[in-house]
This record gives structure tokens, sequence and C-alpha cells, in this order.
């Protein structure tokens, strides 16, 4: 049991991000030594917090189920390999989500009702971290092989976690991923201040080991059919992620120099660790607008900030949130209120309730600057507000305003799976399509959410799959395709 009087006794506290002067220097994490180091000295105090609460809504607030008060005392109590255990119980890649989750669990956290809720994302990454230092986190080789083959298209989070569940299974499982390397956006898409990409490459390693084969540099759709994929193999599951970006349709939208977001992190991201980029984009000595105050959007004001812009501005059209629950999203709900990145720290201004009205172009074809206006809510929608109309100087725009669905041409179209009205792969409470033997994971048939629920629904993937092939399944499956509790998605 825990300490039910900790959260009385020891206050929150975070670990401490390094000097915003330092670290907007280098591509590294921005916490000295790591993470895991930054939190050492506070850790155990802070998982005395989690209380005796009877009733832990952290499991509502995490579709992964974790069992967050149980691995909170045994870390409480200085047993680490133990509590490593019962966090890989419900969560292939804790370090992921210990660094990327926006941690829904913590707003649901009992103690967060009349105090300050539970650090549970810093104690899960130092768990994670943990174990990969003491040496406990090992293959796990199936007990035997079923002759059954699966390919896994995707090597993101949902499609990493499908494979590995169904490897230790005893499937033969191949990733297919059409970048060189395999990780999806945890590789190209997060930049390496948020997740430096060692904490994949040691993951992917450990999955090689327990057998899974990965084929990167392969496009299905192009360099191998969707048809031939499914004769090929017992079962395909798709988990492409939701990778259509939301366009802006206003006037000048086709100026130089404005990028989809997507386009230019992936070149950034490459660039952070060595990679040749050809033509790539860069923000040195540029006037930047970011447009959408999202994940996605700080992590173009980061990269934008580490490049040497001569300014960043963040324009969001949804009025700036307070830092207290609204009443209307009361406890346990995920609530939109006022969230700093630590690229937010580095940098840079937020505009909040503007809307661009028209891209601005000098001779050359280029951006120069933007139209943009005040917005009002008084009628539900945003319509923007008569005399407001301005001009804001920007050499470079990013377009970070989400996603729309996966993409059809080619792989979808070829296997002849159908879509909702929002663009998202259709699928049964079993997690197939309509097309034989064909099942979807994550973003591409949940449409754009967050790390946690991609892990759960690949892992959920997986034991549908497994029962599809065998019959039956011991792989563990807590949610369904159509929940919506605890999403932010």
């Amino acid at each position: 049991m825990a300490d039910p009087r900790g959260f009385l006794k020891t206050s929150r506290a975070i670990a401490e991000r390094r000097p915003v002067e330092e670290r907007v220097k280098d591509w590294n994490e921005v916490y000295p030594g790591g993470i895991a180091r930054a939190l050492l000295p506070i850790i155990t105090q802070q998982s005395s917090r989690c209380m005796d609460c009877g009733i832990p809504f952290c499991h509502q607030g995490c579709p992964l189920g974790n069992l967050i008060p149980e691995w909170n005392d045994l870390v409480r109590r200085d047993e680490w390999a133990d509590a490593g255990d019962r966090l890989h119980a419900t969560n292939n890649f804790p370090e992921f989500t210990g660094r990327l989750c926006p941690a829904p669990c913590e707003t649901a956290c009992v103690v967060g009702i009349g105090d300050q809720a539970v650090t549970i994302k810093n104690i899960e990454v130092s768990i994670a971290e943990r174990a990969w230092l003491d040496g406990s986190v090992e293959p796990q080789k199936p007990e035997w092989f079923t002759g059954r083959t699966v390919a896994v298209v995707g090597s993101g989070p949902a499609g990493l976690a499908a494979a590995q569940q169904l490897t230790r299974a005893g499937h033969t499982v191949a990733v297919y991923e059409r970048d060189e390397e395999a990780g999806g956006l945890l590789r190209f898409g997060i930049p390496e201040f948020k997740m430096e990409k060692s904490v994949i490459d040691r993951r992917l390693e450990q999955m090689r080991q327990e057998g899974t084969v990965f084929r990167t540099g392969v496009s299905v759709g192009h360099d191998i059919q969707g048809q031939d994929l499914v004769a090929r193999y017992d079962a395909v599951v798709v988990a492409t992620g939701s990778t259509i970006p939301r366009e802006l349709p206003v006037p000048g939208a086709d100026a130089i120099g404005i990028h989809q977001a997507m386009t230019y992190l992936p070149q950034a991201n490459r660039a952070a660790v060595g990679r040749p980029v050809e033509g790539a984009i860069s923000a040195a000595g540029k006037h930047v607008i970011i447009i959408g105050g999202g994940d996605t959007g700080a992590d173009c004001l980061g990269t934008a900030t580490r490049q040497g812009a001569a300014s960043v501005t963040s324009l969001e059209i949804m009025p700036k949130p307070g830092v207290d629950r609204p009443a209307n999203q009361p406890w346990p709900l995920y609530p939109m209120i006022q969230r700093i990145a630590s690229a937010h720290e580095e940098g840079g201004e937020t505009v909040n309730q503007i809307a661009t009205l028209e891209f601005l172009k000098n001779d050359a074809g280029e951006v120069r600057a933007l139209l943009v206006a005040d917005v009002s809510f008084e009628t539900g929608a945003p319509v923007p507000v008569p005399g407001t109309e301005r001009e804001i100087p920007a050499d470079l725009v990013f377009l970070a305003m989400g996603f729309v669905g996966p993409e059809r041409a080619g792989f979808l179209e070829q296997l002849g799976v159908e879509f909702d009205a929002r663009g998202n792969v259709i699928r049964s409470d079993q997690w197939a399509t309509r097309v034989e033997g064909v099942f979807v994971a994550g973003d591409a048939g949940r449409g754009q959410s967050l790390i946690v629920w991609a892990i759960a629904e690949g892992r959920a993937t997986a034991a549908a799959v497994d029962r599809y092939l065998m019959g039956d399944t011991r792989l563990p499956s807590v949610i369904k395709p159509t929940d919506r509790s605890m999403s932010l998605g």
C-alpha cells in the first residue's frame, strides 16, 4: 500500500531543465545528463505522494491500463526491478510515453482534486530508464513458433507495439517502413531535444533479438503491391498513421517559403544527427511564423530557435486557455489549460485568437508577410473582427494544424479498405477492416491522437490478430476501437 500521507508531507516537484542559453545551442535532451539523471534526487519522494485512494482514477485516464499505484509504491520502497516488471506488463515502450505523452493520467489523479497531481509521467520514465540501466530490459523470445506470418505496415508506436506483441506470441513478424530507419514520427517527427534517437534504437535492437524483422526503405503500395502483401502473409496490420496534413486554403498559400511542419521537421531531425539533407529548409536568420499551437507547433518552435531564427511567432486561432481547470471540464476529464512546453521557455511569441486571411508575396513569389485579423467566437465559429486587420512580416511559414487521415493513394486503395466520414479506415470491434485478414491500429483508424493511444491500440490489435490466426489469445486487450473516453483525439 502507498503512503496515505505522502501527498501531505511532500510537494509536487518535477525535473529541472538545463538553462535555456545552454540547451538552445545543441540538440540534446533538455535535461542535464538526460531526464532519468535529472529526476534521481527527487523521484522516490515524489512517488510517495501517490495516496491510498481506493479507486485510482489514473487508470481511467490511461488507455494502457497502467498499474500506476502499484509501481508508484514499489518506487517508494526502492524496489525498482519489480516496478519495472509492473510497468512493462501494460506498456511496451514506457521510455517513449514517459517523455512524450501529455499525461492524461495526471489530470485524473485523485490527489489532483485538491492539490497538485502526482508526477506519474516522471516516475514512469524513471522506472523505464532504471530498468535499462540495470540491464533488466531483455529480449522476450517466444516459447514456441506458430508458423503464422504477419506483416505490419508502419513503424510508429502502434506498429511497433503490435509487432512486438505478435512476435512474442510466436508469429513471424515483418515490419515494413518506407523511411530509411524504423520509428515513424518518433524518429523523424520528434526532435532530439524531446527524445534522443538512441532511446528508439535500443528498443528496436531488443525487438530484433526477439525475432521481429524490419524491412526499411520499402514503400508498400509502390515497391510491393498491397494485394501481394495480403497474399504473402497470413495477416496484415495497417499502422501507417494519420499523415495527410491539414491545409490552410487562403489566398497566397502557394507562396515560396510556406511549408508543412512535417516537411520541415523530418529534414531538421535528420540533419541534427549528422545526415546530409539536400535542399534542407533552414530558419537561420529568418522571421518565422508557425500556424498552430499544439505539440507539432512547439517542435517547430524549438527547432527554429536552435537553427538561429531571427524571430519566431506562433499563431493560434483559439483563445488562450487559462491555468485553471474550466468548470465545464471537471475532474477527472483532461482539461484544456495552458501548458508550457520546453520550447516555449526558449523564446518566441504566441498570439491567440487570430486568423490568417492571406499570405502576401514579394515580386519573386516569396512569402513576405501574413495578413491577419483577430477573431471572435460570439457565434460559435471564429469570425474575423472588422478593423483588426494587420500584417505580420514573415520569411518562413510552417503549417502545424494537424492531420486529416491516412494516405489513401497506393497501399490503402490497393487493399480496398473503406473509410469513414472523417477519412479514417473503417474497422470492426475486433480491429478488422472489411478486407479478410487485414487489421488497422493507431491513427490510421482512430484519427490523429496520442502516443499512449497508439501503443494501446497496437497491443489490442495484436490480440485480435492472434485470435484470428489461432482461434484464441493470451495477449492483453484493454480497449476497443470505439473507446473515446480518456482521449484527446
